[in-house]
């Protein structure tokens, strides 16, 4: 509902002539001089941030995710069963220009965990920060977990990251300047980033409950909404076309991810809240909320905080992890640190702060960067609980050399007729990556778009899977017969799994795949596969 225009206003007493003209909503606040970009300092922090994370890229070795977006970036197409297919091309893109290495796979992590502290330093700017504000939400970006994170695996969070982000920018700037034309980029944004992830999504829900809410909703008015909704539409028109004429599978996707996280949630929503930021971290964020909430000034920024507790009822209710709201929580740390700029007016209080952020810095990187000995985290009982990222980098190449074992003890015969069976994709990925040098057949698995990366010839009568269920290949095959299993000294998840040589198929091929197939999610530190139509999820 329209008002009539207060007497007085908002802002210092002007001349009448220099009074902006009427408009048709008072609710725009008058235009305010923002302080100029920080570059110099905001760039220093990216940089050294990229270069720590380049140094750091080579470290223990590929992401289980990472070995299967290696191979998805072989097999290019719209979109894959469990993802879109930005980051399979960006990691064809990188394996050409810059090598098939694990360095260079992690080059455009990197760069999206720098533009991301360019962007905290951005939205820390809107909402009125100075320089040394901007600097502030700068290094409090680089020193936390969520960014040390993003940066340094080349998974579909980096890209989903860097569009909401890039989305709440430009929201804040909407609010700010009422220019509602910046419709025209968000739809832009979430275009693009839908090639990346599809949990976009669930942040423009939560940005509309969140202003419809509390405001402002002029924003929603006009044709400029209407053209920005077309936009985010037309440009990830094939992905989108792809997942209907394929029944959808991201729903099923998603539900086995729900399903596998399910006894997980609960009890570690708040604990993984704290962690994604940092501990030392948390004032920043929370201070950022609260400011949203409280600030007259900053009441056309509300809905960005509003926006946080919807997006963690949302996850809740349909049983999704806690970090799929780091993004948001992100933009709160921003808009803290021009909270806390405001409080640091003492030697001592900055002193505080310093030690804050360098405390959260090394705290984010040895839980979620290989700063340390691998063989450290294994011997330390916190350490192996609390970084068990790092165990999904180690083992592949040990995993191949052991499954090489297994095929050179085959007679030739077999040999020639012989492809290895992954049970999960990070397995079937270790041999695409290794397995060439060391003289293996291709590897093949039905786990997700696995499955649709090619079909073993029917001449392949001679099968070496790992991990899978003996009880489905002795259906399928004529016979199995164990050759040991996988076996290492760190505590890998796939540590354990048997090594099977099934001979002569059954069925075709053809016939014999579909029942290889499945859509579902690797248990974190295990070997548990958990599907949507599974009893239990992940222990």
């Amino acid at each position: 509902m329209l008002t009539t225009p207060p007497a007085q206003p908002s802002q210092p007493a002007q001349p009448t002539q220099s009074s902006p003209p009427s408009t048709s909503d008072t609710r725009i606040p008058p235009e305010r001089a923002l302080a100029p970009i920080a570059w110099r300092s905001v760039l220093v922090v990216a940089g050294l941030l990229f270069a720590a994370l380049m140094a750091l890229a080579g470290r223990h070795g590929y992401l289980l995710d990472e070995l299967y977006t290696r191979v998805a970036g072989q097999h290019l197409a719209w979109a894959q069963i469990d993802q879109p297919p930005l980051p399979a091309l960006v990691a064809r893109l990188e394996t050409i220009l810059l090598g098939d290495t694990v360095t260079a796979l992690r080059v455009a992590p990197a760069l999206v965990a720098a533009a991301l502290v360019v962007l905290s330093a951005l939205i820390a700017r809107e909402l009125g920060g100075t320089g040394r504000a901007q600097f502030l939400a700068a290094a409090a970006a680089a020193t936390s977990g969520f960014v040390a994170n993003t940066g340094h695996f080349l998974t579909t969070n980096d890209f989903d990251a860097l569009s909401w982000v890039g989305v709440l920018l430009l929201a804040i700037r909407m609010a700010r300047t009422r220019d509602l034309k910046l419709w025209l980029a968000i739809g832009a944004v979430v275009g693009v980033g839908l090639y990346g992830k599809y949990l976009i999504a669930l942040l423009l829900i939560s940005l509309a409950v969140s202003v419809l809410v509390c405001g402002p909703r002029d924003l929603l008015r006009g044709k400029w909404l209407p053209l920005g909704v077309l936009i985010a539409l037309v440009i990830p028109a094939p992905v989108l076309l792809w997942q209907a004429f394929t029944g959808w599978p991201q729903f099923e996707m998603a539900a086995a991810v729900s399903k596998a996280l399910e006894d997980l949630a609960v009890v570690s929503f708040l604990p993984i809240l704290i962690l994604i930021m940092g501990l030392f971290l948390t004032p920043f964020w929370v201070a950022g909320l609260v400011a949203l909430l409280r600030r007259p000034r900053w009441r056309q920024y509300r809905f960005v905080a509003v926006a946080f507790p919807v997006m963690i009822a949302l996850l809740i209710v349909t049983g999704g992890p806690s970090n799929y709201a780091s993004a948001l929580q992100f933009v709160l740390l921003s808009a803290g640190a021009v909270v806390v700029d405001g409080w640091t007016r003492t030697v001592t209080r900055k002193v505080v702060i310093g030690v804050a952020l360098v405390a959260n810095a090394a705290l984010s990187a040895v839980l979620t960067l290989p700063v340390l000995p691998i063989q450290t985290y294994a011997d330390d009982g916190v350490l192996q609980n609390s970084s068990f990222v790092q165990f999904d980098q180690v083992g592949w190449p040990e995993l191949a050399a052991q499954a090489a074992a297994v095929y050179r003890a085959l007679p030739a015969e077999d040999q020639a007729r012989a492809v290895f069976y992954g049970n999960h994709y990070g397995q079937a990925g270790a041999l695409d990556r290794y397995g060439p040098e060391l003289g293996l057949p291709r590897a093949y698995s039905g786990h997700n778009s696995y499955a649709d990366f090619g079909v073993p010839t029917e001449d392949k009568t001679v099968v070496i899977a790992i991990g899978v269920d003996r009880a489905l290949f002795t259906d399928l095959f004529a016979s199995c017969e164990q050759r040991g299993a996988f076996t290492l000294d760190l505590p890998v998840s796939d540590r354990g799994q048997e090594f099977l040589v099934c001979r002569d198929p059954v069925r075709s091929w053809a016939q014999t795949w579909p029942r290889l197939r499945w859509i579902g999610f690797q248990c974190p530190y295990t070997t548990k596969p958990v599907t949507a139509t599974s009893a239990t999820g992940c222990d």
